[in-house]
């Protein structure tokens, strides 16, 4: 009873946000409040798409998304592997410092970080977007957590066989540790289609710009436009939860392997 009571808790601003997107803008702050207005407005939802070029916005993300998730995989799957398998001086002590950058807050790294991007030249670029937040400690921690529970004696059989790091890591690792990659394929996904300040502070351009700035255009300085940034905002939940929904299998089995279920 108190989960489900905690449940509709969660829910309910979501609940919420779905039927705002379908009223009048003069009856989302009507008193009292009502969930549904008199009419069902899913005009809204092309009105949305019509008042900025939210589609552009969409894709922007997807691609910044798609791409982050991609590289921080790669570049999370050979860190994780050579801090769990190989053996080199100082490799706890190195470990112990690369996850001492979790505690660094982005707020604190992102005056330095545009400032590099500036003398690369990347700003308004998807680049700049991208590469500076694809190397993670937290992709690096959850993969080898994984990958120290993968049996030594493949590995030591693949190695018989000729097989090097990179063979090991491809053809007998990464296929086991799937559920891990599921795990952090949706968290990072999230992370970059959620992210607001770095691409605030990085872009100025509609032709880079990522949907969380897109929905503060919603609210400009002559019109709140909020029943359209209620559909605009569901449209935008969209593919997060198409991903989880497609994950799910493996979301469940990589967070009770991982250690990432509290137990």
């Amino acid at each position: 009873m108190l989960l489900t009571l905690v449940g509709i808790g969660f829910a309910m601003p979501l609940v919420w946000m779905v039927a705002s997107s379908l009223k009048s803008g003069g009856e989302i702050f009507s008193t009292p409040p009502k969930l549904l207005g008199d009419q069902l407005l899913f005009s809204n939802y092309a009105e949305a798409t019509d008042y900025l070029p939210f589609g552009r916005f969409m894709l922007n993300t997807l691609f910044v998304a798609v791409a982050g998730t991609l590289i921080t995989l790669v570049t999370s799957a050979m860190s994780a592997y050579a801090f769990a398998r190989l053996r080199f001086r100082f490799r706890e002590a190195v470990f112990l410092l690369y996850l001492g950058t979790l505690m660094v807050p982005q707020e604190v790294v992102v005056v330095p970080m545009f400032l590099i991007m500036k003398e690369l030249g990347w700003v308004n670029s998807f680049q700049a977007l991208i590469l500076p937040w694809a190397f993670t400690a937290f992709g690096t921690f959850l993969l080898r957590q994984f990958f120290l529970t993968v049996p030594t004696e493949l590995e030591e059989a693949a190695k018989i066989d000729g097989a090097g790091h990179w063979r090991i890591l491809t053809r007998v690792i990464a296929p086991i540790a799937a559920p891990a990659f599921a795990v952090l394929a949706v968290f990072t996904f999230i992370t970059y289609w959620n992210s607001f300040l770095w691409p605030l502070i990085i872009t100025n351009d509609t032709s880079t710009t990522t949907v969380p700035l897109g929905l503060n255009l919603f609210l400009g300085q002559n019109a709140q436009e909020w029943q359209l940034l209620m559909a605009a905002a569901t449209i935008s939940m969209a593919p997060t939860i198409l991903l989880v929904l497609v994950l799910q299998k493996y979301l469940v089995r990589g967070i009770a392997l991982s250690g990432l279920g509290g137990r």
